[in-house]
């Protein structure tokens, strides 16, 4: 997994009626765009992961449009 500062994670739901949690990276703090990133959450919290099997990076930036 590959990503730069901007993007989105998108960690989808694990079971029946779990809503997908998208967080923006903030800092990768790995080489070569390697986990583990810094993220933000919509509510301001911020953490470091390293996404699992289940996540997915969203390329398009935050502030772009769909």
């Amino acid at each position: 997994m590959r990503a730069s500062k901007g993007d989105r994670i998108v960690v989808h739901g694990r079971t029946v009626g779990q809503q997908d949690h998208v967080v923006e990276i903030v800092e990768v703090l790995g080489p070569d765009g390697t986990p583990p990133y810094r993220v933000r959450a919509e509510n301001g919290h911020e953490t470091i992961m390293s996404p699992g099997p289940d996540s997915v990076v969203d390329h398009r930036k935050a502030t772009d449009s769909a």
